[in-house]
């Protein structure tokens, strides 16, 4: 019964993300967790509740992934259904392994656990972003975007250091609730974190900047077929014909060519004479290529590399080359770009890119900075059909600005196409699933936050510090 309970508080915490965004669900579901983990009669009876959670969280957050394989990649219902159940099972023995270590050492004081549990659950999702290449996707963090008072702490601890808040209050919910400096304390969390939200911890940087952001939704089970390469060509020629900006941008792999092989004169088209920034796939060498973020201005040409891969999207780990034979994936050996990489200099702007899901890896955007005085994402969420990943990946680009003190801006294929200014909030945005022009302002900033300066370390510390207390008593005892 108790296992049924951690499943279905699971699920419900998905709530608290986009598209949904109910912020406060997050604190209530987990301080009814943070209870049957210290109830429970032993540590493993304690990870078995955290594993029930994290299969429930996920099964119903990234079911995205069951789109992509099936819907998009046309793998076999029955082996989608199982490759998403085993990876979502994966990604749930990290909520397991906070459970084992939060019941081995819990001590019964209220405010020690509190600390302890919050530890704990920050150590977990720092794991699950780091191992195996990393999958940090619905870190507790993202769910305390604007208009959650908690997104004011986001640019001094990251979302790192934002779900770990999220986790000791649910933890003083739960073990010290009835206490009234207990509600002193969560009242001066949020009243902080209200009160943080408005002040500017970086500051405008040059003229605005007209940009356009092209959204072409082409569909992915078309995009490669060669027959269908003209509806992408004309398509983005529509869209950019005529605009009077200072930089256009396509999202990732936007022409289904290398860029060598697209023409010259519809790169002059697209970019109408100004600044263009395109993604695409760029061959490197016979039988290597990558994929890129290339900017052109004038006859200079700039280029990004994408630097980290999704494994079984754009890379096959070693030992599951066979992956690919099951699904229709084109494109699915890039090589990966180096991790020390210059800003790109477009308009006037100096501009910290990344390519799809790259921008989830909070602590590796922070290589571009602070030199970087703009974010652009380019995405293709094609793959995801219509999912949650979308309005999931628009909640974790607004948590990259929010970090940096930076504008955002999200280009992509089907959606959704938007522009974040530097406190996270979306200013404008296009409809998913149309064709259509986003026109912006961008302004660029500069500043340090003081998160780009500490980056992860601080949220690590902080917690680790305020979670000894419980391991000192314990082991007095």
């Amino acid at each position: 019964m108790r296992a049924l309970v951690a499943l279905v508080l699971g699920l419900a915490t998905t709530i608290a993300f986009a598209p949904v965004s109910l912020f406060p669900l997050a604190c209530l579901t987990l301080a009814a967790l943070a209870w049957l983990w210290r109830d429970a009669a032993t540590p493993g009876a304690a990870a078995a509740l955290g594993f029930s959670w994290g299969l429930g969280f996920f099964l119903a957050g990234v079911s995205w992934v069951y789109v992509s394989l099936h819907d998009v990649g046309g793998l076999a219902a029955p082996l989608a259904a199982l490759a998403t159940f085993l990876f979502c099972g994966y990604l749930a023995l990290y909520p397991a392994l906070a459970a084992y270590l939060f019941r081995r050492f819990c001590t019964g004081e209220g405010y020690r656990d509190a600390g302890l549990f919050a530890a704990f659950w920050m150590l977990s999702e720092w794991l699950r972003g780091a191992l195996l290449t990393g999958f940090p996707w619905l870190s507790l963090g993202y769910a305390q975007t604007p208009p959650s008072p908690l997104a004011g702490y986001a640019p001094i601890l990251g979302s790192l250091g934002v779900g770990w808040i999220v986790a000791g209050c649910a933890a003083l919910l739960a073990f010290a609730g009835r206490r009234l400096r207990a509600w002193g304390a969560l009242a001066a969390v949020f009243v902080t974190g209200a009160l943080l939200r408005g002040m500017d911890w970086t500051h405008p940087v040059g003229a605005p900047v007209r940009v356009a952001l092209l959204q072409g939704n082409v569909p992915q089970s078309l995009k490669w077929r060669p027959e269908y390469l003209t509806l992408s060509l004309s398509s983005y020629l529509e869209l950019a014909q005529g605009l009077e900006v200072d930089l256009v941008v396509l999202p990732e792999t936007a022409i289904p060519l290398f860029f060598d092989q697209i023409p010259p004169a519809v790169l002059e088209r697209l970019g109408g004479g100004k600044g263009l920034l395109l993604g695409a796939a760029v061959r490197e060498r016979e039988g290597a290529y990558v994929n890129a973020a290339v900017g052109l201005e004038g006859a200079g040409r700039q280029a990004y590399v994408k630097r980290h891969l999704v494994p079984f999207g754009e890379f096959a780990p070693p030992g599951f080359s066979w992956f690919f034979t099951l699904v229709d994936i084109p494109m699915s050996d890039f090589t990966a770009g180096p991790r020390r990489q210059p800003p790109l200099s477009l308009a006037g702007l100096t501009i910290a890119p990344t390519i799809c899901y790259e921008d989830v890896f909070g602590a590796e955007v922070l290589d571009f900075f602070p030199h970087a005085t703009l974010l652009i994402n380019l995405s293709n969420t094609a793959w995801f059909g219509d999912s949650l990943a979308q309005p999931q990946h628009l909640q974790i680009l607004a948590m990259r600005a929010l970090e940096n003190g930076r504008m955002a801006l999200a280009a992509t294929n089907t959606g959704i196409t938007a522009a974040i200014a530097p406190d996270g909030r979306v200013l404008d945005r296009l409809p998913a699933f149309t064709r259509g022009v986003l026109r912006v302002e961008a302004q660029g900033y500069g500043g340090v936050t003081p998160y780009q300066r500490w980056g992860d370390a601080l949220a690590l510390i902080v917690g680790g510090l305020l979670g000894a207390p419980a391991l000192w008593s314990r082991r007095n005892r």
